[in-house]
This record gives structure tokens, sequence and C-alpha cells, in this order.
């Protein structure tokens, strides 16, 4: 089940991260440390309605932050369409239910959401380093679009879309 995430939340979306950033850095991913994603970030999003929880046995196994809100760092990627978007933020999975379809129900759920909000249009990214993230919207027939820097990162970031269709 997926639902809006609320502010009670907010303390099992931060354990959730800690493992997901341990994991991380355990092969040179530094796309989420210390500085970035912090409880504030999390906090805005619930405080938006843009933050969703998965849920399995009344336990929060993962997040995902979806809105309109693009970097400019978009800026001059040869993306395939003009037309308004989702934007898919830190998504996460707890790291002891990996392999479990939370993250391809997480991104459907996103699909989903767009459907519903009349957009047909989805846009994510990901650091190049960070492979799970990268199989997963393969898998889920997301299409790369090329690679961008944030600042102060040193990997470049991987970007991706999806034109929904119907």
């Amino acid at each position: 089940m997926i639902r809006k995430a609320i502010i009670k939340d907010l303390d099992r979306i931060m354990v959730i991260l800690e493992k997901i950033i341990d994991e991380m850095h355990s092969y040179n991913n530094y796309q989420w440390d210390e500085n970035y994603p912090q409880a504030k970030d999390f906090a805005a999003d619930i405080e938006k309605g843009e933050l969703y929880v998965s849920v399995r046995e009344n336990m929060i196994v993962g997040f995902i932050c979806i809105n309109r809100v693009e970097p400019h760092e978009y800026e001059g990627l040869n993306w395939s369409s003009t037309k308004d978007a989702l934007i898919i933020h830190r998504m996460g999975v707890d790291t002891d239910y990996r392999n479990a379809g939370i993250g391809k129900e997480l991104v459907g759920f996103a699909e989903d959401l767009a459907h519903r909000s009349n957009v047909k249009y989805l846009k994510t990214d990901t650091n190049s380093l960070n492979a799970k993230a990268q199989a997963l919207f393969q898998k889920c027939r997301y299409i790369f679009v090329g690679e961008m820097s944030f600042r102060g990162k040193e990997k470049p970031f991987y970007c991706y879309e999806k034109v929904l269709e119907g």
C-alpha cells in the first residue's frame, strides 16, 4: 500500500535513509550524505503533500517524492518533450526489503499519479554510480536522456524520462 506521508512518519523515513546512505557509501556513491537529504527536506515534502510512503505489514519500507519541480540542471538536456512533467525525487527503499518489488511499486505509483493528474510525462535522475536505481528505471521502461552535474557532486547524474501511453 502507498499513502501520503505524514509528519509522524519522519522518524522511520530517517532510519531508512541512514541505512541507504550507509549502503551507498559502501560502493563510493555519495549521491546522498549528511548534507542531503535531511529531515527538513522530507518535512517540506510532507507539508506540500508531495511525499508518499510504501507500507508493508504496518511498517514503512520505502518513500518517494513526486512533484513538478524540475532542477535547473535539467536545462540543456535533449528531453523528448516540453510538456508538463512530474518529477521523481528522493526515492528510497529500506535495504532490508530489497528485491520485494517496492521500488517498482513506487515508480508505478508515480505513473498512476501522473495519469490521475492528466500528465503523460515523467522525469528523474540518479547518480551514475547508483546501478540499482538505474536498473529499476530501465526495468520500468524509462529512457536514458543524458547526464548532468549537480554542484558539489563529483560524479555525473544520469537522467531518465518516460512518456506515458493513453
